[in-house]
């Protein structure tokens, strides 16, 4: 690994952080005044029938909704349980049972959990979510009156908060959200970016003396807060003595009454999960004397509804394909002959493909040569094969691998293996359409970058495919997890309900050696005779600023031969003295100076365009008019209405690790300047790493960090459901 002060940088990016560690798609704000809408942007596009980025979120969204509402009209009985409880959990339980049968329970509502768990002796078919229509009307909440808006931004200036999040709250809260601000001043916690003391300043405003702390308002609004950071931070729900440790920690007096006041309200959902104990009897089970066995522990997980039943639909769904005997296009012959074609893992991802609903493939870079010939082979069986991935950055790496352009809007069927995005293929927009039924119109999906698949995409996914489908889900399990809730396919592997190929294909050059030793918690050194891999010390951050812009516009293009444009630059966060926006800031000085005309833009800018929630799109400004800010952005033409350029475009020479997912590009620089320390951590260095093809620079000023990172600090561990949801309704698998 060479130490001399040359070349670096790479790729680009997925999915936006709103800091170290914690992924998001828009920066919180310090303070409720800087909160930023984190509404869908408007999208533009070229005028016609085909559904904008927008859009097609929308749509996927307004999916999602329906079938929960589906979902909560099919549930009749309790929630599930593993065990008996006591004391203030067995009181949660009851209340959830009451709000379930119809009551509002009492402060304290005593009562035994029934252990049942819904059984699934075969394969339901869940209902099939309709197909979008393809409206140019937003599928989303409508905004707001403008009476209903001045009446808020009214109570909002009588409690101090900023007059600008009058549009925000009066969407949220509907008709007569100033009589509910009102009435309950926390509220004002739902907008995006309004932190607990902030909307408590706001309550003492309105409520004067009548405010404290031991409001059951208060306690409610700070539950439902606390569960909407820990979806933030990937977990569909919280253990239920974590939860009431932190809101004792945000001067909550009863921690207890304010979940159970939030569950009696409906506000989020109260699960059992049956914990594994060796040696414990299985409940029922009766000793040679004939006494029931000791009943088995249970953890009591507290959930917002939205990914609660998602992560219920995505397990239905998956157990759905792993009972299901796949559709047989083509004879057993054919496919062993094919697979006799192949070579290695990817003949065994073939077999595996011919006989499972569902199939798992991990694996570095190289290893996505292996689905391409899965694709190559079953679209030569007469499958209607196709691809997708999370993003687009995924989507047309894939696509070039497989030598085929991204697929266009539905048609009969690809002439040839196609990919698509996931949204795109969820709404139509992309990929083959749905048929008569509501479900995708395919026989094989095979999805690449699938740890970036949340819970919610994830459960659409799975819920759409038609009777007889065959997914294959493939990625690194070494890389960054979803941005949004969920671990979907690190709780696939571990629960070990279907066929798992781990390829055997590494990845090459010092780059592949680098990387891999990395996945394993090891940094070791590399011969890189070719500068492919360069460290760069540097003292501070502001140091880490003047190298990395050196890097990208001197360095890299004269001893690597790769021009800016294609160089990534990657660093932890947003902020901080060497974060996305120092370093864009930098970057777009020397690179592409102006004067920032169009809301800090101008034309030739580099920029990532957050159409909604989670997903960044990457681009470059064209131009801006009356309409708002042009922009290129995946072969397509964007446009983002002016008062939504703030809160969803940024420019993108310098990314996150999260944003830079599912993109590789011939040179990247990553940054760690000393400020970084407490961010960093194996798979944020291993994906940050990795996404370099040809040259690798690290502007180093962390020391030991690096090496420690690696070799101590695992994932940060996400509290999910997934496995105990699969485990009564799948076998397992070796």
């Amino acid at each position: 690994m060479s130490t001399e002060p040359e070349p670096a940088t790479e790729d680009t990016a997925h999915a936006v952080d709103t800091g170290p560690e914690t992924p998001g798609t828009a920066e919180p704000a310090g303070a409720a005044s800087e909160a930023r809408p984190d509404e869908p942007a408007g999208d533009g596009g070229e005028a016609a029938a085909q559904v904008s980025e927008v859009e097609a979120e929308l749509a996927a969204q307004r999916i999602e909704r329906e079938r929960i509402e589906r979902r909560k009209a099919e549930k009749q009985g309790p929630i599930d349980a593993g065990g008996k409880l006591s004391g203030s959990a067995a009181d949660l339980l009851a209340a959830v049972r009451a709000v379930e049968s119809g009551e509002k329970p009492a402060a304290t509502v005593f009562g035994t959990p029934e252990p049942t768990r819904r059984p699934a002796p075969e394969p339901v078919r869940p209902p099939r979510p309709a197909p979008p229509e393809h409206s140019a009307a937003p599928a989303g909440p409508a905004g707001a009156a403008p009476e209903t808006v001045q009446s808020v931004r009214r109570v909002l200036a009588e409690g101090g908060a900023p007059e600008g999040l009058a549009t925000q709250t009066a969407a949220l809260l509907g008709e007569g959200a100033q009589d509910a601000l009102r009435e309950d001043p926390w509220l004002l916690l739902r907008v995006a970016g309004v932190r607990p003391e902030q909307a408590d300043g706001f309550a003492r405003a309105l409520l004067g003396a009548e405010c404290g702390p031991d409001d059951e308002r208060r306690g409610r609004a700070v539950t439902v807060w606390l569960l909407e950071q820990a979806a933030l931070a990937g977990h569909t729900a919280l253990e239920l003595p974590r939860l009431t440790a932190t809101l004792a920690q945000r001067g909550v007096p009863d921690p207890d009454a304010a979940v159970q006041s939030t569950l009696a309200e409906g506000e989020a959902l109260a699960f059992q999960d049956a914990l594994e104990e060796t040696g414990a009897r299985r409940e029922g089970e009766q000793d040679e004397e004939g006494e029931e066995g000791e009943e088995r522990p249970v953890r009591v997980l507290i959930g917002l509804e939205r990914y609660a039943l998602a992560e219920e639909s995505l397990a239905d769904g998956l157990a759905r394909l792993v009972n299901s005997a796949p559709k047989q296009d083509g004879s057993a012959a054919d496919w062993e002959q094919a697979a006799a074609s192949a070579q290695g893992s990817a003949a065994e991802l073939i077999r595996a493909v011919a006989g499972h609903g569902l199939v798992l493939h991990t694996g570095g870079e190289a290893s996505l040569a292996e689905p391409a010939a899965l694709l190559r082979t079953a679209h030569a069986l007469g499958l209607r094969a196709w691809a997708a991935a999370p993003g687009p950055l995924g989507r047309d790496r894939f696509a070039a691998l497989l030598g085929a352009a991204p697929a266009e809007p539905p048609s009969s069927g690809p002439k040839a293996p196609a990919a698509v995005t996931v949204t795109g293929l969820l709404t139509g927009a992309e990929g083959p359409g749905r048929d008569a039924d509501g479900a995708l119109d395919l026989d094989l999906l095979v999805v690449v970058d699938a740890p970036q698949l949340d819970v919610e995409a994830g459960a659409l996914l799975a819920e759409s495919l038609p009777d007889g489908a065959r997914l294959v889900l493939a990625g690194d399990p070494a890389v960054l997890w979803s941005v949004g809730p969920g671990r979907v396919f690190a709780d696939l592997l571990a629960a070990r309900v279907c066929p798992q190929i781990a390829s055997r294909r590494p990845d090459p050059g010092p780059l592949g050696e680098l990387v891999s030793g990395i996945g394993i918690g090891e940094l070791g050194q590399v011969e890189a005779p070719g500068k492919e891999v360069v460290i760069v010390p540097v003292r501070d951050a502001g140091e880490a600023v003047h190298r990395t812009v050196q890097l990208v516009a001197d360095s890299v293009p004269r001893a690597i031969g790769v021009p800016a444009e294609e160089t990534q630059v990657i660093t932890p966060g947003h902020g901080g003295a060497a974060g996305t926006r120092v370093l864009n800031a930098a970057l777009k000085e020397r690179l592409n100076p102006g004067p920032g005309r169009f809301g800090g833009f101008d034309p030739g800018d580099r920029v990532v365009h957050t159409p909604a929630p989670g997903r960044v799109l990457p681009g470059r400004v064209v131009t801006a008019d009356a309409e708002g800010l042009h922009l290129s952005c995946a072969g397509e033409t964007v446009i983002v209405p002016r008062d939504r350029v703030e809160g969803s475009v940024r420019h993108g020479w310098a990314l996150t690790a999260h944003q830079a997912l599912g993109g590789r590009w011939p040179a990247a620089v990553v940054v760690l300047p000393g400020d970084a320390v407490q961010a960093l951590s194996r798979p944020w260095i291993y994906t940050a790493f990795g996404r370099a093809a040809r040259h690798l620079s690290v502007v180093h000023g962390v020391e030991q960090a690096l090496p420690r990172a690696v070799a101590e600090i695992p994932a940060k561990p996400r509290t999910t459901r997934l496995p105990r949801l699969l485990a009564p309704q799948t076998p397992t698998t070796d």
